[in-house]
């Protein structure tokens, strides 16, 4: 995955993927409520164009998102309609751009529109899909991801409590 390190206060998250399967297989895991479990969080929903996605991050509070778009195979975009324990991510896009590779495989360019180095959450944002976007190839290229509870997830969230335990205030 490649993500940009020197990203600019104002520029938002990207980052860009290469899968083995093809863009059909991407989309079905980012518009079924199965697929969006098995790689990042729990779900309920429509995820087709015009549908309600919520995802539960352990609380009762969901993060609404409105599918914009799901042209299959092609685009996912999302719009935060919002999420109280994470205010800043109201009104955000969330843009999954997929293309076909000559292999036969795919591509993926993702964006969270509005998720800057200004906004108070963009450091674990910017964590949390550092892991998961890894974790949607896993799921579409094996049938497991790591989604949020999965040792993986909470290995990554334990390193980061040690992280900024051992950091000087």
């Amino acid at each position: 995955m490649n993500t940009d390190p020197d990203a600019q206060p104002d520029e938002d998250y990207r980052a860009a993927l290469e899968f083995t399967e093809p863009p059909e297989a991407v989309y079905d895991a980012l518009t079924t409520v199965r697929g969006v479990t098995g790689w990042w969080t729990e779900a309920t929903g429509n995820g087709g164009t015009g549908g309600e996605l919520r995802f539960f991050f352990g609380d009762d509070v969901p993060a609404i998102m409105r599918v914009d778009e799901a042209r299959p195979a092609s685009l996912v975009r999302w719009t935060c309609l919002g999420y109280a324990p994470v205010p800043d991510w109201a009104g955000t896009t969330i843009t999954f751009e997929l293309s076909p590779r000559s292999n036969g495989g795919s591509e993926l360019a993702f964006r969270h529109h509005g998720l800057t180095p200004r906004v108070e959450c963009y450091t674990m944002c910017k964590q949390g899909w550092d892991h998961f976007l890894p974790s949607l190839r896993a799921y579409v290229e094996t049938g497991q991801g790591n989604p949020r509870h999965s040792p993986a997830d909470i290995e990554r969230r334990e390193a980061d409590g040690r992280r900024r335990s051992a950091t000087p205030q």
